[in-house]
């Protein structure tokens, strides 16, 4: 597969799909707004049933699947979809994924990929076109299962989200120590194979300072030219105030931006080119990757 380069290409993504009620409805209305150009979905959540509902009702929206192996939110919690025993290291005592990456990556790799499977089988079962796949906090981009990251998103045809650096990607500040070779070498592999590598992955501005529309244009001036991805995390005003209310705000606040008129300036005003994932999936199947 050959992605283009020549300018700044972006997907605009929201994360976290199918965590909340408001997540979904960002989903929705920023898609139909034009300032969320693909999105995934955590199908271990409780609020998977409403988002599968709106990608089946709205074909045209792009959704992959938010391949999920922690539990991060207190005291909101979720599940794997699969019932891995306690020698598979997966879950707490309660049964709950890990809240932590470094916790998750001691996950025996087979009960990782069973996990991760039965994830994608539940998004298709659901009636979800299913457009790409990526990784709840990194962690199933880890050295430990990056190869198997890889091995399913060749199995279903799928591109599978690649960053060339790691130590850049915001999960590998808190991931723990990481054998960057071992991925380097599967992003090696993944280039070779023609498999679509992206420059850099810029997320949503967890600690910032300023308010919202300083972060983020900002964060839209930092693109450089070639192929990034914008991980965001948008959500509506109502429920993730009780799920995390220190921080609903990064959310809510990053939603509220993305519905104004300031996004689409911006991505005039950088010379942006907005893609999504549907496209880099359909090229793939059309060149047979």
């Amino acid at each position: 597969m050959t992605v283009k380069t020549a300018r700044k290409r972006v997907v605009i993504h929201e994360d976290d799909v199918g965590m909340s009620h408001g997540a979904n409805i960002a989903f929705f209305e920023l898609s139909r707004f034009g300032t969320c150009s693909s999105g995934s979905v955590m199908a271990p959540c409780p609020w998977f049933p409403e988002a599968a509902q709106i990608a089946v009702a709205n074909p045209d929206f792009d959704l992959g699947v938010h391949l999920t192996l922690t539990s991060e939110q207190k005291p909101y919690r979720w599940r794997p979809l699969t019932n891995p025993p306690k020698s598979a290291a997966m879950t707490d005592e309660f049964g709950y994924f890990w809240p932590t990456v470094p916790q998750a990556r001691k996950a025996h790799p087979d009960a990782v990929e069973a996990e991760l499977r039965a994830q994608i089988e539940c998004a298709i079962a659901a009636g979800i076109d299913i457009t790409h796949l990526d990784a709840h906090m990194g962690t199933a981009q880890m050295p430990e299962f990056i190869a198997i990251y890889r091995k399913l998103g060749r199995e279903y045809r799928l591109p599978a989200l690649l960053v060339k650096d790691l130590s850049g990607y915001n999960p590998a500040s808190y991931a723990g120590e990481l054998d960057i070779a071992r991925y380097d070498a599967e992003i090696v592999r993944a280039q070779a194979a023609g498999e679509p590598v992206f420059d850099i992955v810029l997320e949503t501005p967890w600690a910032r300072k300023t308010d919202a529309q300083t972060a983020y244009h900002a964060m839209f001036a930092r693109i450089p030219e070639g192929l990034s991805f914008l991980s965001l995390h948008f959500n509506t005003v109502g429920d993730f105030e009780a799920i995390n209310p220190p921080d609903a705000h990064l959310r809510t606040e990053e939603y509220a931006l993305f519905k104004t008129a300031r996004v689409k300036a911006w991505i005039s005003e950088f010379d942006i080119e907005v893609i999504g994932m549907r496209g880099m999936r359909d090229e793939l199947r059309a060149a047979k990757i």
